[in-house]
């Protein structure tokens, strides 16, 4: 159970049960930091600030995450892989339960911030294993059963917490989460293996290895990583100046309920939970950078869309939120292939961990300039969302161009094949 594993050693039904309960480890954390979202209409009216105070509490998650995501780089290749991610995955939890007994807005704020500090490791770490264990023929698949947690998370964990939020208050689906990732826990410490291949290095000199700084110095020395942190950022960019005022936009302009809001989620998240992996599957099959271009040329629609429609029926917005499921966050399937695969393997700890930081302070920025470009009329409607998808358009188009620049490590000798 806690014997060293290497890619070679897993069998395919072992992989399956490790990437398994890595999604659960993604589930929970990435359903930590969704429900903020569609909560937005009823923290807003609960705790009685505006569009900018709610981006507030959106962006200082991820604010926080990207902190000690840098600090984490610093120590993550000097810890056994298993043990690291459990303690973190541990204080997680806490904090998220901390959000639920908030008294007020400043004190959730310090809440979210304490659990971004912790749930933001944890998505570098999850992907950092998936880096150690998966060769890289198999890695989009293995991260298309990973972004299956996004899917799952909005199927039944969104509509759920926000089932728990409607009939008992916003304080509800943070002490559900917490409860869930207890069981998570004990999950990861039964079924996950050590892993510590990474700490011998032939390659690294004690001198350099005992400084803090060293590794992360070696990634930035990288062109090719540089490459690849701005390509996350771009993308990360591109979906979080949107994503976290959908809830409010479509409350407000388009004329949907709140009580019908896990609706759009449900119809999103299943197509997603098939098409993450459909998606990984293709990219394998057909070279990851190839599928991201098309995922990422097909989000434009979407993204366009959602921050101009007009009020319509129930049926047509969950068509058009849906469709925006699959395409903008399923472009994250190749990306973080692609990202994975990027990075000097002895590296990948910290590498990735610094990715962590550059997709939390994206999308923390992101969520502080989308709040800052719209604003609430008299009437209660959202203006200015419309310029923010166009800006979200804008980033799209720079990361398919800049995705080209990356050289990918196979694990095999340069080809010419699909990368």
């Amino acid at each position: 159970m806690n014997s060293p594993v290497t890619p070679a050693a897993l069998d395919p039904a072992r992989e399956r049960m490790l990437l398994l309960t890595l999604a659960g480890v993604q589930f929970a954390h990435i359903l930590d930091f969704m429900i903020m979202m569609p909560l937005g209409p009823i923290l807003m009216r609960d705790l009685g600030v505006g569009t900018h105070e709610f981006g507030l509490l959106v962006s200082s998650y991820t604010f926080s995450a990207a902190f000690t995501g840098l600090l984490a780089a610093m120590f993550v290749d000097r810890f056994e892989r298993k043990r690291l991610l459990l303690t973190m995955f541990a204080l997680f939890a806490v904090a998220t339960l901390a959000c639920g007994l908030a008294p007020g807005y400043w004190t959730l704020l310090a809440a979210r911030g304490t659990a971004g500090a912790f749930g933001g490791v944890l998505g570098s770490m999850v992907q950092t294993m998936v880096g150690d264990l998966i060769p890289f023929e198999r890695r989009g698949r293995a991260s298309g059963t990973i972004m299956s947690a996004f899917s799952l998370s909005t199927v039944a964990g969104v509509p759920l917490s926000l089932y728990l939020a409607n009939h008992f208050g916003w304080r509800f689906p943070f002490v559900f989460i917490a409860a869930l990732s207890c069981g998570f826990l004990l999950l990861g410490w039964k079924m996950l293996p050590a892993l510590r291949g990474h700490l011998p290095s032939a390659t690294v000199s004690e001198t350099e290895r005992a400084h803090p700084l060293a590794a992360m110095a070696a990634v930035l020395r990288d062109a090719n990583h540089l490459r690849a942190l701005l390509f996350m950022a771009l993308i990360m960019f591109s979906g979080f100046s949107v994503i976290p005022y959908i809830t409010i936009y479509v409350t407000a302009n388009v004329g949907i309920r709140q009580e019908d809001i896990p609706l759009i989620y449900l119809f999103g998240g299943t197509a997603t939970f098939f098409t993450s992996r459909l998606v990984g599957r293709l990219a394998d099959a057909h070279g990851k950078i190839r599928v991201y271009r098309w995922m990422a040329l097909c989000s434009m629609v979407p993204l366009l869309v959602q921050t101009h429609i007009w009020p319509v029926p129930l049926w047509l917005m969950i068509i058009w939120s849906t469709v925006f499921f699959i395409f903008v966050p399923g472009r994250m399937v190749p990306a973080m292939a692609i990202v994975t695969s990027a990075v000097q393997p002895r590296l990948r700890g910290t590498f990735l961990s610094m990715n962590g930081a550059v997709q939390q302070l994206a999308s923390g920025s992101a969520s502080w300039l989308g709040g800052a470009m719209i604003a609430a009329d008299a009437s209660g409607r959202i203006v200015g969302y419309g310029n923010v998808g166009w800006l979200a358009i804008g980033a799209t188009v720079i990361a398919m161009l800049f995705v080209g620049q990356i050289h990918l490590h196979t694990g095999a000798p340069p080809p010419g094949g699909k990368a």
